[in-house]
C-alpha cells in the first residue's frame, strides 16, 4: 500500500498513524477517532471501516479529506488496517494504552527508554530481557508477556473476523471464551460461537459458516437455526416455546429450505436432548431441553409448597381496624394460605397491607422475611413498611450456582413475602420455590398490570389464572394517593384510557412530533429545566424510553446525557467498549447477576476510577460495595443515563422524563409498558412525543407469552 505525506488539503492514498482517543462509536460501528502522524500532530479521522481500533494502535488508513458541515475538516477512512507500531513514540502510546495488561504510562516509557525501536522484538523474541528495565521482576515480566500474546491473537482473530465480513468488535468477546482456540473454531465451527459468546446470534454464525463451505442445508446448519429460533423467541419475546408450526415456519424461512428438511432435524434435537416434544393446547410445542426443565421443577415445586401443612404459629389475633375490607381480606389469606398472591394498582394500599401481614404473623409467634428481584426494589419495600428487606439474590445466597434446581434449599422463616412479584422470571421463580420449605407461608405481592419479567416466563400472570391458589385484587385507591396526577393516570391507562393531558399534579405530556426534537427536549429537560424549577441534581431524574434503538432510544439518549453530564475531558480516566466510553463518574448498572461479585441485574451504581495498567474498572454500588469489572467483562454493564422501561421495573424515581414516538412502528410501545412507565415516577412524570403514539401505546395490549405453567400446575393441584 503506497503511503504519501499526509496534507489536510490533498487526498491520500494511505498514511500510517496512531490512534490517541476514541471521540464517538455509533451503533452501526461508524467510528470517529483523533490520530497523528509524523507530518500531521492531530488529525480526525472517521468511518465506519475504523470499527474495533482502540487506542494506542497503529493502523495504515485509506481514504480522503473532506469538510464536515459541523466538525470541519476530517480524514473520511475507506480502508483500515493495523500495523505493528515502529516508531519510539507509537511504541510508547501502544504500550502505555492499556491494550497490554500490567503496562501503564509510566513502565511504558521506562520500557521504550530502555529497548528504543527495538522494543516490541525484544517483547517476541526475546521476553526474559525485560527484567533489565527497573520494577520489572520475573512474575511481572510473565505478566506481560502473556498480555502481549492475548493482545496478539486478538488483532489476528480481528483479521479473520473482518475476512468473513464480521464486526471486529467481536474478537475480544470471541478470545475471552475460547482463546487460543478461537481463530480455528471460528473457521471450522462458527455455530458453536451462538449462545456461547454474547452478540453472536445465528446469523453471524452463518455468514461465516456459509462462507467456509458449509452447506445451505447440512444438518449442523438446520440444528443452529432451530436452536436459535427458540433462544430467540425466550430472549426476546420471553417465549417459553414455540408451536411447531411457528418453529417450523420461522426456521425454514430463517434457512430458506424446505420445512420437509427441517422437521427430521426437531427429531434429533430431541434424540439428543436439547429440545422437549409435546402436545400443547392446540397442537404439539417445543421447548429448548432448559426452560423445559425450569417449568416443570416450578410447577412441582409450587405444588408442593400448596399442598402443606402450615407451620406458621396460629394464635387469636386482633384485626386492625384501619383496613380497608379488601385489605383485611388479604390478611387473612396470607395467614392462612401456605401459597396466596396479593395484586393491585398503585395507590390501593399493597404496602401497608404487607406491613400488617408481616406484623401480625411475628406476633403469633412466627419468622418472617421481606424479599424483592432487586435491590432497588428490596429498599423500596423496607422504606414503605418499615422492615427489613433484602433481595431474593441474597435470600438464596447460599444457592450460588444460577442454573442449580435443589429440592430443599431452606431458606427458614414461617413467612416469606415477595415483592414486585411481576418480576419473577422462570429461573428465578424456580430457585425461589426450590428454597422455600414445605409448611411455610409464600406471599407474592405484585401488580399484574405491570410488565412481565425481563427473562422469559410469565410468573405472576400465569399463576392468577390457577383458580385454586388464592388472590386478592385490591381496588380501592384511597384519598391521599387520589390527588395524585401519576396514580389517577395510571389507572386511566390500565383501564385503556388516555390519560389526561394535561394531567396535573405530578403528571404532564408535552406534545412534538420530530423525534430527533423529542430526544433534545428530554436531555434539556433532565439536564436542564427540571433541575432548576425543582431545585434538585440531574441525578435525581431518570430518562425511560420505550426502545433501545433510534434518536429517542436508550443508546442515543444515552450518549447524549452523557456528553451533557459527563463528557470526556483531559485528565479524566475513559475507556471504550465496543461502542460505549466507560468514563470515571457514569452512572452504570449490572444488566446481569455476578453472584462472585455480589451484583444483581438492576443495581445501580458509579464508576469510580479506571485503571488502564490493569484493565480494570472501579464501580461504587449504591447502598453496597466497591466492586471491579475487567475491560473484558463491560459487557455485563450498562449506562445508567436512559434505560429501558423493562430494566426500571421494582425502581421509584422522584422525576421520570420518557420519550414518547413511533419511531421504527413503535414496536415496544403497549399498554403494559406505558402503566409501568408511569407507576415508576414518584413526584413527577413527564412524557415527551406524539399523540399518536401515546394512543397507540394505550390501545395495545400486547402479545401473551408462551407458557405451560398454569396448565401444569392446575393439573397438579
Amino acid at each position: 500500500m503506497p503511503t504519501r505525506p499526509v496534507s489536510t488539503n490533498d487526498w491520500i492514498e494511505a498514511v500510517e498513524a496512531s490512534v490517541e482517543q476514541l471521540v464517538y462509536v455509533r451503533e452501526d460501528e461508524y467510528t470517529v477517532a483523533r490520530m497523528s502522524a509524523d507530518d500531521v500532530p492531530h488529525f480526525v479521522a472517521a468511518g465506519r471501516a475504523l470499527a474495533g481500533i482502540q487506542p494506542g494502535e497503529t493502523v495504515d488508513l485509506s481514504g480522503e479529506w473532506a469538510e464536515h458541515h459541523r466538525h470541519g475538516r476530517r480524514f473520511t477512512v475507506t480502508a483500515c488496517e493495523r500495523v505493528v507500531p515502529s516508531t519510539v513514540r507509537a511504541i510508547q502510546l501502544y504500550l502505555g494504552s492499556g491494550l497490554v495488561r500490567g503496562i501503564g504510562p509510566r513502565l511504558a516509557q521506562a520500557i521504550v527508554g530502555h529497548f528504543g525501536e527495538a522494543t516490541l522484538t525484544v517483547i517476541d523474541t526475546a521476553p526474559g530481557r525485560l527484567t533489565e528495565v527497573l520494577n520489572i521482576g520475573p512474575a511481572r515480566q510473565g505478566q506481560i508477556v502473556e498480555a502481549w500474546r492475548e493482545q496478539k491473537e486478538i488483532a489476528a482473530l480481528m483479521v479473520v473476523l473482518q475476512g468473513f465480513g464480521v464486526s471486529p468488535l467481536l474478537a475480544a468477546k470471541i478470545f475471552q471464551v475460547y482463546g487460543t482456540e478461537s481463530a480455528e473454531i471460528v473457521r471450522t465451527d462458527p455455530y458453536q460461537l451462538i449462545g456461547r459468546v454474547r452478540g453472536i446470534a445465528f446469523t453471524t454464525a452463518d455468514r461465516i459458516a456459509l462462507q467456509s463451505g458449509v452447506p445451505a442445508s447440512s444438518p449442523q446448519r438446520i440444528k443452529a437455526a432451530l436452536l436459535d429460533r427458540l433462544e430467540g423467541a425466550a430472549a426476546r419475546g420471553g417465549h417459553c416455546f414455540l408451536s411447531m408450526t411457528a418453529l417450523l415456519t420461522q426456521t425454514a424461512e430463517l434457512v430458506e429450505q424446505d420445512q420437509d428438511r427441517i422437521r427430521p432435524m426437531i427429531d434429533a434435537l430431541t434424540a439428543e436432548r436439547r429440545v422437549v416434544v409435546e402436545a400443547g393446547p392446540d397442537q404439539l410445542v417445543v421447548y429448548g431441553k432448559e426452560l423445559h426443565s425450569r417449568e416443570v421443577k416450578l410447577a412441582e415445586q409450587l405444588a408442593r409448597l400448596c399442598q402443606a401443612r402450615s407451620t406458621l404459629p396460629m394464635r387469636a389475633f386482633k384485626e386492625d381496624q384501619t383496613l380497608h375490607d379488601d385489605q383485611r381480606a388479604a390478611v387473612n389469606m396470607a395467614l392462612t394460605s401456605t401459597v396466596s398472591i396479593l395484586t393491585g394498582g398503585p395507590g390501593c394500599g399493597k404496602s401497608h397491607t404487607v406491613r400488617v401481614i408481616a406484623a401480625t404473623a411475628r406476633a403469633m409467634g412466627g419468622r418472617v422475611t421481606l424479599t424483592a428481584p432487586t435491590g432497588k426494589a428490596a429498599k423500596r419495600l423496607s422504606e414503605l413498611t418499615g422492615l427489613p428487606a433484602m433481595t431474593v439474590h441474597r435470600m438464596l445466597a447460599h444457592q450460588p450456582d444460577p442454573d442449580a434446581l435443589f429440592d430443599q434449599v431452606p431458606a427458614q422463616a414461617d413467612l416469606i413475602v415477595v415483592d414486585e412479584a411481576s418480576m419473577l422470571d422462570l429461573h428465578l421463580a424456580t430457585r425461589l420455590s426450590s428454597a422455600v420449605p414445605s409448611g411455610s407461608h409464600l406471599l407474592l405481592v405484585g401488580d399484574s398490570d405491570q410488565l412481565p419479567s425481563i427473562g422469559p416466563g410469565s410468573v405472576l400472570a400465569d399463576l392468577l389464572r390457577v383458580e385454586e391458589i388464592p388472590r386478592v385484587r385490591l381496588t380501592h385507591v384511597f384519598r391521599q394517593a387520589d390527588g395524585s396526577g401519576i396514580i389517577r393516570n395510571a389507572h386511566r391507562i390500565r383501564a385503556g384510557r388516555l390519560p389526561a393531558t394535561p394531567g396535573g399534579g405530578g403528571f404532564w405530556f408535552e406534545e412534538l412530533d420530530d423525534p430527533e426534537a423529542v430526544a433534545e427536549r428530554v436531555v434539556h429537560l433532565a439536564t436542564v429545566a427540571i433541575p432548576r424549577k425543582q431545585g434538585v441534581e440531574p441525578g435525581q431524574v431518570q430518562v425511560l424510553c420505550p426502545m433501545r434503538k433510534g434518536s429517542a432510544g436508550t443508546a442515543e439518549l444515552g450518549r447524549k446525557l452523557q456528553e451533557r453530564l459527563n463528557p470526556a475531558a483531559a485528565g479524566r480516566p475513559e475507556h471504550w467498549y465496543g461502542t460505549s466510553a466507560f468514563r470515571v463518574g457514569d452512572r452504570v448498572m449490572p444488566i446481569r447477576n455476578n453472584y462472585d461479585k455480589g451484583v444483581f441485574n438492576g443495581e445501580t451504581g458509579t464508576v469510580t476510577g479506571i485503571t488502564p495498567e490493569q484493565r480494570l474498572v472501579e464501580i461504587l454500588i449504591d447502598d453496597g460495595d466497591t466492586v471491579t469489572y475487567g475491560f473484558d467483562e463491560l459487557d455485563d454493564l450498562t449506562h445508567a443515563y436512559a434505560i429501558s422501561v423493562h430494566r426500571s421495573q421494582g425502581s421509584e424515581y422522584p422525576f421520570v422524563v420518557a420519550p414518547i414516538v413511533a419511531e421504527s412502528g413503535g414496536i415496544m410501545l403497549r399498554r403494559r409498558l406505558l402503566y409501568t412507565l408511569v407507576t415508576r415516577a414518584r413526584s413527577w412524570v413527564v412524557l415527551v412525543g406524539e399523540r399518536k403514539a401515546l394512543e397507540l401505546a394505550v390501545a395495545r395490549l400486547g402479545d401473551r407469552r408462551n407458557t405451560g405453567l398454569t396448565r401444569r400446575l392446575a393439573h397438579l393441584l
